[in-house]
């Protein structure tokens, strides 16, 4: 069971839950807007507020307060 990221307890509106791609708690992550496959753990658990577009990232959503 993952831990509450950051995201979460900042009040992103964007941020979505968590998921379990297979159905099991083994390959749960976090879900965003921005990271549909997944929020990098350094957004979700690391020093990273998310308030700029990653390199890597689709679209250009980041950290916003609800």
């Amino acid at each position: 069971m993952l831990g509450d990221p950051t995201c979460w307890t900042r009040e992103c509106k964007y941020y979505l839950g968590i998921i379990q791609p297979d159905g099991t708690e083994a390959t749960e992550v976090n879900n965003c807007e921005a990271f549909p496959n997944g929020i990098p753990n350094e957004i979700a658990y690391g020093d990273n507020k998310h308030l700029k577009v990653l390199p890597n990232q689709k679209n250009d959503i980041v950290y916003e307060k609800k």
